[in-house]
């Protein structure tokens, strides 16, 4: 990584870099050239400095042995009742990267009173769990869980460490990533294994418009954070394999600079995740009495209402209800759209749903690509007919 770095020894401090600087980033103090957080490697001060008293030169990254770094880690959630479903898709999906490069997957799942609970990993084909069982695990602070986590690196050295992109996800992770200076990944919607054991993190980047391929190939381990939803879980085993690894929570690891004041469990709330049938409505829906159309033909169908983001913009829908990468990500038996274009930026969210049935009057939108059902039509009149439809059915 390059980095600017000012030779005061040359310098005679005229100012120029300071001033020809277009992000603020360097200022003069104390007779030393200081840069600060806003540089942009512009180089701007390069060019104008008249006695090439700063310079740009990379830092020296020393390579890792990666035979040392060996296996998959996912870290398991859970709410001290039951276990995130998201854990056990990334647990499908590391099963599955590590099997052509003979690597074992292994569990980390830390808490209270949780020993019956991670028995349960057992039966999803896991190499170990690594369990961390402590009072002081009881509620999620985020430093301390830290800790608990970069002890089982540690221990087990993972080539891989995937983490759920939930709430206490990416709150996580990239407090993890950072203690052992390699990167992050954010958000990925697929990941694939090289043979050197180099893990290619795909994402979607410049609003959806194309899909990047990340690899960390100089840092150990590789940290990748995985939507809800985008992923498979395993086939659950009829008996248990595996080992459960208890590991001691020590003083030292309970150190926290968070005073939990107060507890509130949040009341459970139907999300647009787990419905198995969805109705979306669209940009052709443009105002309320638009939207009960909708969440009656969704009400016939015991279906969910889900909505595009431009919705969620007119004041038409709410952001938990929202499909696509700056919304939700969905895996439904059914969706049923209506009125919505198809912008790659939706499409990345419900693209596995199972069955797919789009209705537009656009014979060329692009959510017609898609779909498995494509009605060409106006809702206005199709989804009308279809709750009469529905009514007389039952």
């Amino acid at each position: 990584m390059a980095q600017l770095v000012v030779h005061h020894d040359k310098c005679i401090q005229c100012g120029l870099c300071v001033s020809k600087c277009p992000f603020a980033a360097m200022s003069m103090d104390s007779g030393k050239v200081e840069i600060n957080a806003a540089c942009k490697m512009c180089r701007m001060c390069v060019r104008n400095c008249p006695v090439g008293a700063i310079t740009v030169e990379e830092e020296k990254v020393e390579a890792i042995d990666k035979s040392l770094w060996r296996d998959i880690l996912v870290y398991v959630e859970h709410d001290n009742e039951s276990i995130h479903p998201v854990s056990y898709e990334l647990i499908g999906k590391a099963l599955e990267l590590a099997k052509p490069v003979n690597m074992k997957v292994a569990a980390l799942m830390a808490g209270k009173n949780i020993k019956e609970k991670a028995q349960e990993l057992l039966y999803s084909g896991v190499d170990r769990v690594y369990l961390y069982d402590d009072e002081e695990l009881e509620t999620f602070r985020v430093d301390v869980f830290a800790n608990v986590f970069e002890d089982c690196i540690n221990t087990m050295k993972p080539s891989v460490c995937l983490v759920g992109a939930t709430t206490t996800g990416r709150s996580l992770a990239p407090r993890v990533a950072v203690r052992f200076k390699t990167g992050l990944t954010a958000d990925c919607t697929s990941l694939e294994m090289r043979e050197n054991s180099d893990l290619v993190q795909i994402r979607p980047a410049f609003g959806g418009n194309i899909m990047a391929k990340i690899i960390n190939t100089k840092c150990r381990p590789q940290f990748a954070t995985v939507r809800y939803k985008v992923m498979n879980a395993p086939e659950m085993l009829s008996e248990k394999q595996g080992t459960i690894i208890e590991r001691p929570v020590t003083a030292e690891m309970k150190k926290s600079g968070i005073e939990i004041l107060k507890v509130e469990k949040k009341a459970k709330v139907s999300s647009i995740e787990e419905a198995e049938i969805l109705v979306v409505a669209g940009s052709a829906i443009k105002d309320e009495k638009g939207m009960e159309m909708i969440h009656e033909f969704a009400s016939l169908l015991n279906a969910s209402v889900a909505v595009t983001r431009p919705m969620v913009e007119k004041g038409l829908g709410h952001v938990n209800t929202q499909i696509g990468l700056s919304g939700r990500t969905v895996k439904p038996k059914l969706i049923i759209t209506c009125g919505v274009s198809g912008a790659i930026q939706f499409t990345a969210g419900m693209k596995d749903s199972e069955l797919i049935v789009a209705i537009n009057n656009d014979p060329n939108a692009p959510i017609f690509e898609l779909a498995h059902y494509a009605v060409v039509d106006d809702v206005f009149t199709l989804i009308p007919s279809l709750i009469e439809k529905l009514k007389g059915a039952r």
